[in-house]
């Protein structure tokens, strides 16, 4: 069963799924993808997991999902933005190859059966990006979002912390 739960920044997708996992598990397990680039990400990364309490089991991994023995738990990964930044920074910038090696790694991590909520944001929604870099990932996120979304079983759209369901 695969989720997808999207929207703006704090729009409250982590923890519309975190919420979601605890009713269809009673031991979630929190995927995290996120590499620590600086110290405000250090701190995001702490107020993550502070909101979790020990039913959960925090993973992490920044590209290779498909690797993580996932079968029969419920999984929150969070977030597509960052696990898709990893590959975008390793390719140098290369958004095709990112989102080729990024749909790979995707379509084998759907082999697994599992539970997935995958939470992802929705980038284009907001300011045009002021640089080369930005424009281009925005295109990038949008198009594995929809790759995702077109794979899911529910899409959920995120707005001021309230869920609005797309399918």
């Amino acid at each position: 069963m695969l989720y997808y739960i999207s929207g703006g920044q704090r729009s409250g997708k982590s923890r519309y799924a975190q919420d979601l996992a605890l009713q269809l598990s009673p031991s979630p397990v929190y995927l995290a993808t996120s590499r620590a680039w600086d110290d405000d990400h250090r701190q995001r990364i702490a107020r993550h997991v502070s909101d979790r309490d020990d039913r959960w089991t925090t993973l992490e991994e920044e590209k290779h999902l498909s690797r993580l023995d996932l079968a029969g738990r419920t999984v929150v990964l969070d977030c597509v933005t960052l696990w898709l930044t990893n590959f975008f920074t390793d390719t140098n910038y290369d958004v095709a190859e990112s989102l080729r090696q990024a749909k790979a790694e995707f379509d084998q991590l759907l082999k697994q059966e599992c539970t997935l909520l995958v939470i992802s944001n929705e980038i284009g929604m907001g300011l045009h990006a002021s640089n080369e870099a930005g424009r281009k990932f925005t295109d990038l996120q949008g198009w594995l979002n929809q790759h995702i979304a077109q794979r899911a079983d529910h899409a959920i759209f995120m707005v001021s912390g309230l869920p609005l369901t797309v399918k």
